[in-house]
């Protein structure tokens, strides 16, 4: 029988590794096939994994050291434990060190935002070192948030003079009229996870006040045509839903001393049926060409509820079972002929 002891500073870090009813001590028992057990003493717990295969026990104590650093911050979030048992079970720990420092910005209450996993500090790098950056993936990977993010940590650090945050709002014709008020309240509705991201990194005092300055300007993408964007950094979100000729209008916005970043799902378009998307098209055309870089998220990136990744894959194997031929049978051929 194999055995491996972790030793924790207190039974507060030692409640958050095993989370609440022991919850996250049991999927990493069944995710490995091992038993873990605490033993709490004067100079803190230690947490004992025991297992009849070495390297079972060895990758379930990696995850649990891995969870004390997390726990040293804080809480430990149910989707984080999934993705570190992931990542340790296919032999990608080491890539996790790499989100120790990984801290965006801080948020108006003093909040570090990180990337989460691997993908994510890949996608703030990518936006670190080049100007134009096309954040591709589902739902609940960050794209938004951390673009937003690197947008205010840029505004802070004086590298920009200001933030433009766009969306199309591709119900305009058919829906807005029906909402009251003017033109702002009609497309506010589409708006508000940007200003939602602005609120928790500025506080919305503050955020009101760059807005009053037009540091801040969030606007439908329609509102981007015939200008030039010098010194700034802009954020063209929900991109799947831009035709191809919006697109293209966007990314030739671009001025001097300016970011852009594109981010979107090419599963949830919501464009008319028929009609192409500007994303997919950009991620072809814009392929290869230096200072563009195009990033792909996967379910693995998904930091919402453990629900959504399961979701998202489910809808994966639909889509591809769709896909596949059908094929005929022969009995149904022999019939036909018979007749």
């Amino acid at each position: 029988m194999k055995e491996e002891i972790i030793h924790t500073a207190s039974s507060e870090i030692t409640a958050r590794i095993f989370g609440v009813c022991d919850a996250y001590a049991k999927e990493i028992e069944t995710a490995f096939g091992v038993d873990i057990s605490n033993r709490s003493g004067k100079d803190g717990d230690a947490v004992t994994v025991k297992g009849a295969d070495d390297n079972r026990v060895y990758l379930a104590a990696e995850v649990l050291r891995a969870l004390r650093e997390e726990a040293a911050s804080g809480e430990i979030a149910e989707q984080r434990v999934s993705y570190i048992i992931g990542m340790i079970r296919d032999g990608r720990g080491e890539s996790l060190v790499a989100l120790d420092d990984s801290t965006v910005c801080l948020t108006s209450r003093g909040k570090p935002i990180k990337a989460k996993t691997v993908g994510q500090k890949q996608y703030v790098d990518a936006i670190k070192k080049n100007t134009i950056v096309l954040g591709v993936g589902p739902a609940g990977t960050g794209k938004t948030f951390l673009a937003v993010a690197m947008a205010v940590k840029a505004l802070r650090a004086k590298e920009v003079s200001r933030i433009i945050l766009t969306r199309p709002a591709i119900e305009a014709g058919e829906k807005l009229g029906f909402l009251p008020g003017d033109l702002q309240s009609k497309i506010d509705p589409y708006l508000r996870p940007l200003y939602d991201a602005l609120y928790e990194m500025m506080g919305a005092e503050t955020y009101a006040k760059l807005v009053e300055k037009q540091v801040i300007e969030i606007a439908p993408l329609a509102y981007m045509r015939g200008r030039t964007l010098d010194d700034s950094f802009i954020i063209l979100d929900e991109a799947q839903n831009c035709t191809p000729e919006q697109m293209k209008m966007f990314l030739t916005r671009l001025g001097f001393n300016s970011k852009a970043v594109v981010t979107g799902d090419l599963t949830q378009t919501d464009l008319p049926s028929g009609a192409k998307s500007g994303l997919a098209a950009a991620v072809k055309i814009l392929s290869g060409i230096p200072d563009i870089k195009i990033h792909y998220f996967t379910d693995r990136d998904v930091v919402r509820h453990k629900l959504v990744q399961q979701i998202i894959l489910a809808y994966e194997r639909y889509e591809r079972e769709q896909a596949r031929p059908k094929k005929t049978s022969k009995s149904a051929g022999k019939v036909g002929k018979d007749q």
